[in-house]
């Protein structure tokens, strides 16, 4: 049984670019739903590790982590466009 996610559009585009790049990866079609249980299955095979779910589980725990309400409202705004640098001299008239 199918259950539909809502997500921020800035994680699903990520979701999106993921599934791409395992498609390149295994020359075959991934869709962003199978990228999600490749991802957990990658994730469940990292963390069966005890080191690695120790460690992992403190650098979590020493994250200044927004609430999912701050998350959802942080990932939906838009992206702010960055001021464009200058390179080089700029030339005296």
């Amino acid at each position: 049984m199918t259950k539909t996610v809502e997500l921020p559009l800035r994680i699903h585009e990520e979701l999106v670019k993921v599934s791409e790049e395992l498609s390149l990866m295994a020359k075959k079609p991934i869709s962003p739903s199978m990228a999600v249980d490749l991802l957990t299955e990658v994730y469940r095979a990292h963390l069966s590790n005890p080191c690695a779910l120790d460690a992992f589980s403190q650098q979590l725990a020493s994250l200044n982590l927004m609430s999912p309400e701050e998350f959802d409202k942080y990932w939906d705004e838009p992206a702010k466009p960055q001021p464009a640098k200058r390179r080089g001299k700029t030339k005296k008239q």
